[in-house]
């Protein structure tokens, strides 16, 4: 089999920038750019950036780096002139800021490509894209080369806790990167995933999501199948034979496709899978026969899929089954991503990022598989573009059915679309006690933390799923339970 090519010091040396001078990032408070930000601090450029809305964590995180933050847009803030800006895909054409840089001749590039051509350009990159499972996917990976000593950079969309960090520049020839579909910049409407150019591309799933800057489910899959047909003739492309969408959209990549999955025609899959109390025991299987047993300090058969294509990804650059199954036995996962945050009076509280109908659906089969004799209480709040639009109204129904008592958030700032269009919390739980669930909707978080207060019993296990910080309900849930 031909090893994925490492590129020498040397090489890695020569595309470094020349001078650490200043750098201003437009819209420095989202994950991706702050992460850029800490990146260019540690490499010894001077930083500042400006942004619209500041706030934990990212706000605390920059002012414990000392980076210059100005709230709100305005030309004063390229004074002093930068010798870069980095554009993030939050700022708009008409955003002053942004028609003062274009006027005043200071050079200027997207996140991504500053990505590479700052810190990953010389390295390796192992990118995962598709809908579901990127971000603790990537961060499985990360981790098992760091355990094998290859001490990878990366940029993950979430908070890797045996890092503490959501990046890390890496000595090593290896660079980790979490594939977005999300559009690059005002000037550069491609999503990010097709600036990595990576020698290993990782395809976990391909369902309709991101409604805001896609018409169908048609445009994801063309998106992916370009990311696909990015990989080099001597790379390696791994993909999720258990869904049929991303079978179809790699079969004519210029690199045959190595599947992973639980289905018999998967090359890396994963059988004997059982719960434990010390989390899920499965049986690796390569081209079907089995390779080593593990045990996976995580919930849900979806991750296991995640560490059956982790084990795949890092085989391929020469890292042992049995290394690999070693280094995933003390992953910590990722923040927020089912995130025990604690326990008190007997009611455990977990935090997470769900919010696509089928990542709600897996978190809470999960759970439920975690726990399967403690009541479950799922809190929910819709707050993507796409979610808080109609498209998935129904979808959300079999979603949260594994629950035993559902709370729903109403939707927020909906104003800007037509009624028709607006996703209904009043009607995901009316279809909900139709379908012989306890199920509520409340207009405001608060409304939500008072009935957990006066409802929760010993033995519960609640739920909650954001991509936002839902008003940092779990802690204040926890506190409220605590005091």
């Amino acid at each position: 089999m031909p090893k994925i090519p490492i590129q020498s010091s040397t090489q890695r040396n020569a595309n470094r920038s020349a001078h650490n001078g200043h750098v201003h990032l437009l819209g420095i408070c989202g994950t991706g750019m702050a992460s850029l930000a800490g990146m260019f601090h540690e490499r010894g450029f001077r930083v500042s950036g400006s942004d619209q809305a500041m706030y934990p964590p990212m706000s605390d995180f920059l002012a414990e780096l000392g980076v210059t933050v100005h709230e709100g847009y305005s030309p004063d803030n390229l004074d002093p002139r930068p010798d870069l800006a980095v554009v993030g895909n939050v700022i708009r054409r008409t955003n002053p800021e942004a028609v003062a840089l274009e006027q005043s001749g200071v050079p200027f590039e997207s996140m991504p490509v500053a990505l590479i051509r700052h810190f990953s350009g010389d390295k390796t990159r192992i990118v995962v894209a598709g809908t579901h499972g990127k971000t603790t996917l990537s961060a499985m990976i990360t981790w098992i080369l760091h355990h094998a000593g290859l001490d990878p950079g990366f940029m993950i969309g979430g908070l890797v806790r045996n890092f503490a960090k959501n990046y890390r520049l890496g000595t090593g020839p290896f660079f980790v990167i979490e594939g977005d579909e999300y559009d690059t910049a005002y000037f550069d409407k491609r999503p990010k995933l097709l600036h990595y150019q990576p020698s290993i591309a990782v395809i976990t799933s391909c369902e309709f999501d991101h409604a805001d800057i896609y018409a169908s489910l048609d445009q994801i899959e063309a998106q992916l199948a370009a990311f696909a047909g990015l990989v080099p003739r001597d790379g390696f492309l791994l993909a999720c034979g258990d869904d049929p969408r991303v079978r179809a959209l790699v079969a004519n990549a210029a690199v045959p496709a190595t599947l992973y999955g639980f289905g018999k025609g998967s090359n890396w899959s994963a059988s004997e899978v059982h719960d434990s109390p010390e989390g899920i025991r499965a049986s690796i299987v390569r081209n079907g026969s089995p390779v080593a047993s593990a045990t996976l300090p995580v919930f849900g058969r979806h991750n296991v899929l995640n560490a059956v294509a982790a084990i795949a990804a890092a085989h391929r650059v020469g890292v042992p089954v049995e290394q690999a199954i070693l280094a995933l036995g003390s992953f910590r996962g990722v923040k927020r991503r089912q995130e025990i945050v604690g326990e008190a009076r007997g009611i455990l509280v977990i935090d997470d990022f769900a919010h696509h109908p089928t990542a709600v659906q897996v978190t809470c089969a999960a759970v439920r598989s975690r726990f399967p004799r403690r009541r479950l209480v799922a809190v929910f709040e819709p707050r993507t573009n796409t979610s808080r639009r109609a498209v998935f109204q129904t979808e959300y129904v079999s979603a949260l059915l594994d629950a035993d008592l559902v709370l729903v958030r109403e939707p927020r700032d909906v104003g800007h679309l037509p009624p028709s269009d607006r996703f209904s919390s009043r009607r995901l739980a009316d279809d909900l006690r139709a379908r012989g669930k306890t199920a509520r909707a409340f207009d405001e978080t608060d409304g939500i933390l008072d009935y957990l207060a006066s409802q929760l019993t010993e033995g519960d296990v609640v739920l909650i799923m954001s991509n936002g910080s839902f008003d940092n309900l779990s802690t204040r849930l926890l506190e409220t339970l605590e005091g």
